[in-house]
């Protein structure tokens, strides 16, 4: 009779402990003691990789659940989350105001440079706001515009949805009344990747990604002599940033908001500064 006594003590005690482990921590479990369910997130292929990294390691805290990550671009996450097709979207930018009309809640959860990115052979090193918003509307069509080679410029954007190109679009001055003001004969690339290989490939291209993106293939320019660091985009010194948002509708089922506990909590936000720079210190 001890020994069950003893037993039932030690199980109410651990029931008691993973039930309070909705501090700083980490997340919240269900009152059952077991969470379970599935979870679909979709939007930003900025914002996909840390999400699937925190997704993985979510799932293996709660092995019961299983969330599923698709990088669909921001705008096609909005739209997904608010027509039901998601419980949270992914957005590489501020959102719009319609999608906030929808009512849409996003919530930072960090934050990230947008890179000017060209060919490491070219010689430029550093361009003004001005400089970037004419080559990319397409009124300077050549290097040595800019200080470089006497060599025409390939502009490389982002497709039509993309959280990168609409964010770099509103910094840089490049919404008009119609619509874009980039340059029609810009190269389209899907997605981050698409983008580097392009500009890694070419040696007039110019273009633009996620700085957490950048690797040795490309190079990244100043912008008014500013560096794309994560010190001169905290302190506003880079002027090319924008938030990374995760976004719900409605009221949060359980899983939900124990996923985005995770997400801000320190075990979280050390997985995502391992991609872009974390909300939470």
């Amino acid at each position: 009779m001890k020994k069950r006594i003893s037993m039932a003590i030690v199980i109410l005690l651990m029931v008691s402990l993973l039930a309070g482990c909705a501090g700083n921590d980490g997340p919240a479990i269900s009152e059952s003691g077991v969470l379970s369910g599935t979870l679909s997130i979709a939007g930003s292929t900025t914002v996909a990789p840390p999400a699937q990294d925190l997704a993985d390691a979510f799932e293996a805290v709660y092995p019961e659940t299983r969330i599923d990550v698709q990088g669909i671009g921001s705008s096609a996450g909005m739209k997904m989350l608010n027509e039901g097709g998601a419980e949270i979207g992914m957005a590489s930018r501020e959102l719009k105001q319609k999608e906030l009309d929808w009512g849409l809640e996003p919530v930072a959860i960090a934050y990230d440079g947008i890179a000017i990115v060209i060919h490491p052979s070219n010689v430029v090193s550093d361009l003004t706001k001005e400089e970037i918003q004419k080559i990319f509307m397409g009124e300077v069509t050549n290097w040595s515009e800019v200080g470089g080679a006497n060599e025409e410029i390939l502009v490389v954007s982002r497709e039509d949805g993309s959280g990168t190109r609409g964010a770099f679009e509103e910094i840089l001055g490049l919404e008009g009344d119609e619509g874009s003001m980039v340059d029609e004969s810009a190269l389209i690339a899907e997605g981050n990747g698409a983008v580097k290989a392009n500009i890694a490939s070419k040696s007039q291209a110019i273009g633009y990604m996620s700085l957490g993106i950048v690797d040795e293939t490309v190079k990244a320019v100043l912008v008014d002599s500013a560096e794309a660091t994560v010190a001169n985009i905290k302190s506003g010194v880079y002027g090319v940033s924008r938030p990374l948002n995760m976004a719900t509708k409605g009221e949060k089922s359980e899983l939900e908001k124990i996923f985005l506990d995770f997400v801000m909590s320190p075990e979280g936000q050390k997985i995502v500064a391992e991609h872009y720079i974390p909300v939470v210190e």
